[in-house]
């Protein structure tokens, strides 16, 4: 795959690249023609009921990252570029991602599918409609919010309380207007007033369903065991109760299937489900994942955030459920995350300061500390800046070398694959050893035990505390039966604290959990921590200032 000029931006040099057609990239990666629906010429869904396996299951590696910052870490970018890495030292490989949701790509964020040269294309779709599935798990959510407030209008037979209804609907952008509502105004045919509110489509827990269901079989009886609200007198009310969980699965079953498109290199990705990290459990769905492991020797993939989230949850909770072990993590950093960790002002990022990044180390230390844990070895993948200096790049790698912690410098965003072949072959050297993969909790111990473990052992704080509101719900949830199930933490991202200004290394502190929220149909208890929120809202100047099209249609201002 070539490109022509000097492009300055991801979008130019995602727009300036000769893409192969899929078709070429799906018999590369072994994906039969009857398994392939196009959608245009560069990408397309597959089946994965006609996929056959070929030899033993891949291995997965994790790329995660330490504690997120302004400053940016670059961990999509690196997962890409490691794939192709791979791709050119001749192995079997695909990458498996998430796809990007509308509310971070307008609002400040920006898209996820990679950076540079090292991304998945093409690029502008898939941070924008790409196949739909979205759209497809917006429309799924919206309908059952309509037939629960129809059941209501029309005699209300399960005796529904409108007060204690706990499904939202939900958009796929960042609207802080919509976080609290009323609904049904206007005189009795415009059905019973009541208290609403909208979460983000990501926050949905039909996403979280979507990512985690086996089948089409098990997304139906998830989409079954959605608990929607209660009875007046307390009792849980479901999606089955409500006889829709066919109508829902219809809407997703094309969704259902997992995305294929490509790297700039032509190394096949599959782009499938984007739950947030923060507020659900963060990784790609278990469908495109083990589609890959089908059909690859190799499968590259991200959990979101730091690996206090995203990974602590590609571990907890998709890997118990998908009863595979990820063979190896990388850990992203950067000089410049480092150093604000270590109290650099983002303004001042770009000078020299050792003692600061020395100081920051103490964050990265703790992300090793956590892969470790649950027993698979890190590999740190320093993503290189143009300010990064000799005696900052030399300090990183001369403690990791003290600590025993494997290390490669990376340059993917300007070299491709080729700035990713250091690491590549350290991981390479990581999948020849066996490891002790394990979970950290049992998920027949109680509530309080579940979460004080991830509390202490990946946070590293002192221990949890609940509010008299979730004490409330953990009875009720004790109650049903329902607390044998994981634990997914809503957190900031940017502390391994819940107060988001606590940067490095914090000790001592205690975790507040302030809602606990079952999702029997994902599998698991939200538990909500500080402000987090379920439906964000844009920043003062939104990334949609500056996009546009231009006179010959082509998309401007994606990043």
């Amino acid at each position: 795959m070539t490109t022509h000029s000097k492009p300055a931006t991801d979008l130019e040099i995602a727009m300036q690249a000769e893409l192969q057609p899929i078709t070429q990239i799906a018999e590369k990666a072994g994906i039969p023609i009857d398994a392939l629906e196009q959608y245009g010429k560069y990408k397309a869904k597959i089946d994965p009921n006609q996929i056959t396996a070929v030899g033993e299951d891949a291995k997965v590696i994790l790329v995660t990252a330490i504690s997120p910052t302004p400053a940016g870490e670059g961990k999509s970018t690196v997962t890409v570029g490691l794939a192709d890495a791979l791709h050119k030292l001749n192995q079997n490989v695909m990458v498996a991602l998430r796809e990007p949701s509308l509310g971070p790509v307008m609002g400040i964020k920006g898209g996820a599918a990679g950076g540079g040269h090292a991304q998945v294309v093409p690029m502008e779709d898939i941070n924008l409609h790409f196949t739909g599935d979205l759209h497809a798990i917006s429309t799924a959510n919206n309908a059952l919010a309509a037939i629960i407030d129809n059941h209501i209008h029309q005699g209300n037979a399960l005796n529904i309380d409108p007060r204690r209804i706990i499904w939202k609907r939900v958009m796929d952008l960042n609207d802080r207007a919509l976080r609290n509502i009323v609904v049904g105004l206007g005189g009795p045919v415009q059905g019973m007033p009541r208290e609403d509110g909208f979460d983000i489509t990501v926050a949905s827990e039909i996403m979280a369903v979507f990512c985690l269901a086996t089948s089409i079989e098990d997304l139906q009886e998830r989409l079954a065991s959605i608990v929607i609200g209660y009875t007046y007198a307390r009792e849980p009310i479901f999606v089955r109760d409500l006889q829709v969980e066919g109508a829902l699965t219809l809407l997703l079953k094309e969704a259902f299937k997992p995305n294929l498109v490509q790297t700039l290199e032509g190394t096949p990705a599959l782009i499938h489900g984007g739950p947030f990290a923060n507020i659900a459990h963060g990784c790609n769905s278990i469908m495109a994942t083990q589609t890959a492991r089908k059909l690859a020797d190799i499968v590259v993939t991200e959990a979101g955030f730091g690996s206090d989230l995203g990974a602590e949850k590609f571990m907890n909770i998709k890997a118990r459920l998908a009863k595979f072990k990820p063979s190896a993590t990388v850990i992203v950093a950067t000089i410049r995350a480092l150093k604000m960790h270590g109290g650099v002002a983002k303004d001042a990022l770009a000078q020299e300061n050792v003692s600061a990044l020395q100081a920051g180390m103490a964050n990265l230390a703790k992300h090793v500390d956590i892969t470790r844990q649950f027993g698979v070895e890190p590999i740190i993948a320093l993503n290189r800046f143009i300010t990064d200096t000799t005696a900052e790049l030399d300090a990183v790698v001369s403690w990791c070398k003290a600590e025993g912690i494997r290390v490669a410098l990376t340059n993917v965003w300007e070299q491709g694959g080729e700035g990713g072949i250091a690491l590549a072959k350290q991981v390479l050297e990581v999948l020849e050893q066996d490891n002790d993969f394990h979970v950290l909790y049992d998920v027949m111990a109680s509530i309080e035990e579940k979460t004080r473990t991830i509390v202490q052992k990946v946070y590293g704080g002192a221990d949890v505390q609940f509010t008299d509101s979730a004490k409330k719900q953990m009875a009720q949830i004790e109650k049903f039966g329902w607390d044998i199930l994981p634990i997914c933490m809503a957190k900031t991202q940017y502390s391994l604290s819940d107060q988001p200004k606590l940067l490095g290394r914090p000790e001592g502190f205690t975790i507040t959990i302030r809602d606990i929220i079952p999702k029997l149909g994902a599998g698991f208890l939200v538990c909500l921590t500080g402000d987090i929120l379920t439906m964000p809202g844009l920043p003062k100047q939104p990334a949609a200032l500056n996009m546009g099209v231009t006179a010959d249609g082509k998309a401007k201002g994606l990043f």
